[in-house]
C-alpha cells in the first residue's frame, strides 16, 4: 500500500499526462528525452516532492553509489582523519559513506561487515579489529560477494584486497634511534596488542634499533603491553618505578598511552626529557599541546584515507577476470620535540 506522501512516477506521470518510462528516462538522464521534456520532468518532480528509490536503482544498475567504512573508534582523530579522505575523494563522484565502528571487537566487526553487504554497498574500508591468528571468513565472505575490500591501517593477509599502511618497522626504528642518539640507553617500550602487524612492526622496529646500536633487549623488564589506553600509560609508568626499574626514556607504540606516561611521569616530579625521554605514535593533535610538547610518528591519516579510496575507484576500472591489488606503504615521519630533546649527542 502507497504512503500518502509517497510519490512516484506514475504520480509524475499522470500529472504531465505523459507515460512513466518518459518519466524514468528523463530522472535517469536518459539522451533520448529532449531537453525541452527533460527540464519540465525534473521540475515537476522537485516540485512534487519525488524522491527517488536508491535501492531500486542499486538493483538495476548494480552501483548503490554507497560505501561502507568499519574502524575500531570513530572518536579517535586518526579514524575521524582517514574517514574524511575517504569522503573528500568519494562524495564530489556521488558517493555516499556508511561508518560502522567495532569497539576493537572482531565479533563486532562481523556483524558490521554483513549488514552493509546486506545493503549492497559497493565497497567495504577497513581497519581490522581481527589479529592476524583469528578467523577470516567474514573476510573471504566480502570478497565471494565481489565487492572490494581495501585495508586501511590495521591490515591482515588476506588474499584479492588492496592496502594502505604505514612503514610502521621503519617509524619505531627512527623513533628510537633519535631516542639513543639523545644519549638514552635504557628505552622502555609500550606495546600495543601484537597480534596486530603494526602494532608486531613497531615492536620489531624498535628492537632492531637497539640491536644495531650494541643495547641488549630485555623485554621481560623493558617492554610492556599497554594498548592504545591512556590509563595502561600511566600504570606502565607506576609499575616501572614500583620495581626500581631503571629506565631512561619511553617510546610508545600509541600517542595515548604516552600521554598517559605523561601525566604520570609530572605527577612523580620525573623531569622530562632530562630524567625520561618520551616519544609516542600516531602524531594525534593533543599531544602538540603538554608542556613539553610530545615528539611522535606521524600515520599521515588524512593521506592515507584518500590513497585507500583511489586504490577503490582503481578497481571499479579493472578487468573482472584478471583484478590487480596493490598494497600502498606510505611513509612514517617522526616528528621531534620538546619530550625528548635533551641535545644532539
Amino acid at each position: 500500500m502507497k504512503s500518502k506522501n509517497h510519490i512516484t512516477i506514475y504520480d509524475i506521470a499522470k500529472r504531465l499526462k505523459i507515460s512513466p518510462s518518459t518519466v524514468s528516462r528523463a530522472l535517469n538522464n536518459n539522451p533520448r528525452v529532449n531537453e525541452v521534456t527533460k527540464k519540465l520532468i525534473v521540475e515537476t518532480a522537485r516540485q512534487m516532492n519525488y524522491k527517488q528509490n536508491k535501492l531500486a536503482l542499486a538493483l538495476k544498475s548494480g552501483n548503490s553509489m554507497v560505501v561502507g567504512v568499519v574502524v575500531p573508534f570513530i572518536n579517535r582523530s586518526f579514524f575521524s582523519t582517514i574517514i574524511r579522505g575517504i569522503e573528500e575523494e568519494l562524495k564530489p563522484l556521488g558517493y555516499h559513506v556508511i561508518i560502522c565502528q567495532t569497539g576493537g571487537l572482531a565479533s563486532t566487526e562481523q556483524e558490521n561487515i554483513n549488514a552493509l553487504l546486506d545493503v549492497q554497498v559497493d565497497g567495504i574500508f577497513l581497519s581490522t579489529s581481527t589479529g592476524r591468528t583469528e578467523g577470516k571468513e567474514h573476510l573471504n565472505h566480502i570478497l565471494e560477494n565481489d565487492t572490494p575490500l581495501i585495508l586501511v591501517d590495521r591490515s591482515i593477509e588476506v588474499v584479492n584486497a588492496s592496502a594502505v599502511v604505514i612503514d610502521d618497522f621503519k617509524g619505531a626504528y627512527e623513533a628510537t634511534k633519535h631516542l639513543i642518539s639523545q644519549g638514552c640507553s635504557k628505552i622502555v617500550h609500550f606495546s600495543g596488542d601484537r597480534k596486530f602487524d603494526i602494532y608486531e612492526n613497531r615492536f620489531l622496529g624498535y628492537s632492531a634499533a637497539l640491536k644495531d646500536h650494541g643495547i641488549a633487549l630485555d623485554p621481560k623488564k623493558y617492554v610492556i603491553q599497554t594498548g592504545s589506553v591512556i590509563e595502561n600509560g600511566s600504570i606502565g609508568i607506576k609499575n616501572l618505578l614500583r620495581q626500581k626499574v631503571e629506565f631512561d626514556a619511553v617510546f610508545s607504540a600509541s600517542d595515548f598511552a604516552a600521554i598517559g606516561a605523561y601525566l604520570e611521569l609530572e605527577e612523580q616530579g620525573i623531569g622530562i626529557p632530562d630524567q625520561v625521554a618520551l616519544v609516542g605514535f600516531g602524531n594525534e593533535p593533543f599531544i602538540k599541546y603538554t608542556r613539553p610538547s610530545i615528539s611522535s610518528v606521524d600515520q599521515s591519516p588524512l593521506e592515507m584515507g584518500k590513497r585507500a579510496a583511489q586504490l577503490f575507484l582503481n578497481s571499479l576500472k579493472q578487468d573482472v577476470e584478471n583484478p590487480l591489488f596493490d598494497k600502498i606503504v606510505l611513509p612514517a615521519v617522526l616528528h621531534v620535540r620538546n619530550s625528548s630533546k635533551k641535545g644532539e649527542l
